[in-house]
């Protein structure tokens, strides 16, 4: 099955640029992205630009909206994300603890729809 770990963060909790605790935790990433890779589950994942790239979009009554910034207001942003195919869930929840995001932020981790289930 494939799931979503999605990684939120508060930029204000989150290590600084430049700092030895920022590079320790790009360290984590790129040990946790070598160990799914190895590990055969990796099927994608990328960082996202911050916030403040964000634009909106939404249909109301036929008219195209759209809105600078993201969607919800809250103080940990989508910051990145993982796509990785494992039997279930207690495993998926294995590798979302390993994600450095989990020890300043939030991983969300979530089972992804197959509409394709016979393989066509």
């Amino acid at each position: 099955m494939d799931y979503m770990l999605l990684l939120y963060g508060d930029p204000m909790k989150e290590p600084a640029y430049g700092t030895p605790e920022f590079d320790e935790m790009m360290s984590g990433y790129a040990t946790l992205s070598a160990r799914l890779k190895t590990d055969g589950v990796l099927k994608g994942g990328e960082g996202l630009q911050g916030v403040e790239t964000a634009t909106s979009l939404r249909v109301r009554a036929g008219r195209v909206e759209t809105m600078d910034g993201p969607f919800a207001e809250t103080r940990e942003h989508l910051g990145g994300y993982y796509i990785i195919n494992v039997p279930d869930l207690d495993t998926a929840l294995t590798y979302a603890a390993m994600v450095p995001a989990a020890l300043y932020g939030t991983v969300e981790v979530r089972p992804m729809m197959d509409y394709n289930p016979a393989g066509d």
